[in-house]
């Protein structure tokens, strides 16, 4: 059964996908209408499954791919494990089909929607047709995490009002921005995987003089843009987590910048983690007392 469980969270890329439906909880607190618990959980397994079927996706069609680096080797398709067939992209597209028609059911047709386009952002553009082709890879398929917010605030739109409020947008510019540095960071630490594999990752096609500027620039702009919900009622709480998210993440980045190095890029690595982690934690806190209080 352990064996069963681990191959399932490995091809469904279920560290990855714990991650977007955080963002889509994110998105659900910051929607302006509420949303109840059990509706909001059920949207947010939907956006897990939504986000476990294009993992899955992208772990089938790169195969080949996954066998050439040593991150990767050891996954079910890269390791023979399973064997390709049919069969497994007929049930990853059920698995986004009925994942779909539950982010339809408790969120409405928008929501699915986007829900759709982050699963298909990650799945299908980014799988087969950025990743070996642009080093822009990253930025655009980087799309699919603010995708899953902006689901989570349409989801909780209030009956009357915009659609979509500033913080959920702002916050989704926040995540556009963090995934870059974020897997540029790893790529700086398995540079030579991606280059193993002919992946064009930025650290990989360029010097350190230009990718850790520039990793260093988008954690300025997305942390100054994470403070941006103190302007629309935020408080002292959410403050305080994005104000100290991302103070470890700056600092990170700038060492990096100074003395580029597979132990500073490494250290960027878990300092994205864990920007994205209390940032989220801010939000829920911080939402979690203006209900209690108000």
């Amino acid at each position: 059964m352990h064996a069963v469980l681990s191959t399932t969270a490995s091809i469904l890329k279920l560290r990855i996908g714990l991650f977007i439906a955080l963002a889509a909880l994110v998105g659900i607190l910051t929607g302006d209408g509420g949303m109840g618990w059990g509706a909001a959980a059920a949207f947010t397994l939907a956006v897990l499954g939504a986000s476990g079927a294009a993992g899955a996706f992208n772990q089938y069609f790169e195969r080949d791919l996954d066998r050439l680096m040593a991150r990767t080797h050891t996954r079910p398709f890269a390791s023979g494990r399973l064997k390709e067939g049919p069969i497994w992209p007929a049930t990853f597209t059920a698995l986004l089909m009925v994942s779909l028609l539950l982010g339809w059911a408790t969120g409405g047709t928008l929501a699915a929607v986007l829900v759709f386009a982050g699963a298909a952002t990650y799945g299908l553009l980014y799988t087969l047709v950025l990743k070996q082709r642009t080093v822009w890879n990253v930025v655009i398929g980087g799309a699919a995490g603010s995708f899953a917010l902006l689901a989570g605030a349409v989801a909780a739109r209030p009956e009357f009002g915009p659609v979509i409020g500033p913080v959920p947008i702002l916050l989704s510019v926040v995540l556009f921005l963090w995934t870059p540095p974020h897997f540029w960071a790893l790529a700086a630490v398995r540079g030579e995987d991606y280059r193993r594999a002919g992946i064009p990752m930025l650290p990989v096609t360029h010097g350190s003089e230009v990718w850790a500027p520039v990793i260093f620039a988008h954690v300025v702009a997305l942390s100054a843009l994470s403070m941006g919900p103190l302007f629309y009622g935020y408080g002292v709480i959410y403050g305080l987590f994005a104000g100290v998210s991302g103070a470890v993440f700056l600092v990170a980045s700038w060492r990096l910048m100074r003395a580029p190095s597979r132990g500073h890029a490494k250290t960027t690595f878990h300092a994205s983690l864990l920007h994205f982690a209390l940032l989220s934690l801010g939000v829920i806190l911080d939402r979690g007392a203006a209900a209690w209080l108000g």
